[in-house]
């Protein structure tokens, strides 16, 4: 026996329909994104490359080869950070799409579920009532167990995000810091 209304089902389906197809507009915006940025890059980069090949034609001595290289390396690292922040925030606001539609939809199946736990109890013949309590006691204890399961992946998630933060940031700073060791070892001789 259902306790849901043919409207509902048809209202249900059509949120899930509107859910995955706001998701696939969302992906497909986010990969549209990192696809402008990768082509403004290499655009950037060849016309970089461009410049740096003339002035490399143009050096007199090598002292000032050096220096270009070194100055070069440091706008490189320079470029790549902000490359990969911006990659990162690309990413990171396509995830938080869909992390709230997910906490979203877990609500709502939680809801239903409880509606209709609910529902059982109210329509429940005399007598039945340790059935209903058990009923109630499993579903309860299901609840609260994917809740603890969500907010561990959850959790987990988010420590891998940080995890890749910190470690960008600090490939990001041993980049620099080379950089900065080559102008210092080019400035010495």
């Amino acid at each position: 026996m259902s306790s849901l209304a043919p409207e509902q089902i048809v209202a249900s389906q059509k949120a899930g329909f509107d859910t995955f197809y706001g998701l696939a507009a969302k992906s497909f915006e986010g990969f549209e994104k990192l696809v402008g940025l990768n082509v403004q890059t290499v655009r950037t980069s060849l016309a970089e490359s461009q410049e740096l090949v003339g002035k490399a034609l143009s050096v007199r001595d090598p002292q000032e080869l050096i220096a270009l290289q070194t100055s070069q390396a440091q706008a490189g690292a320079e470029r790549l950070q902000a490359y990969w922040r911006d990659v990162y925030a690309v990413v990171n606001g396509t995830r938080s799409v869909f992390a709230a539609a997910a906490e979203a939809q877990l609500k709502k199946s939680q809801d239903d579920a409880q509606a209709y736990v609910d529902s059982i109890a109210k329509n429940a013949p005399a007598g039945s009532e340790a059935v209903v309590t058990a009923w109630k006691s499993a579903f309860g204890a299901a609840a609260e167990s994917a809740n603890s399961a969500y907010e561990a992946a959850k959790k987990a998630a988010k420590d891998v995000v940080e995890a890749a933060e910190t470690n960008a940031s600090a490939a990001s700073k041993s980049a620099t810091q080379l950089v900065a060791a080559g102008k210092a070892a080019s400035s010495k001789k």
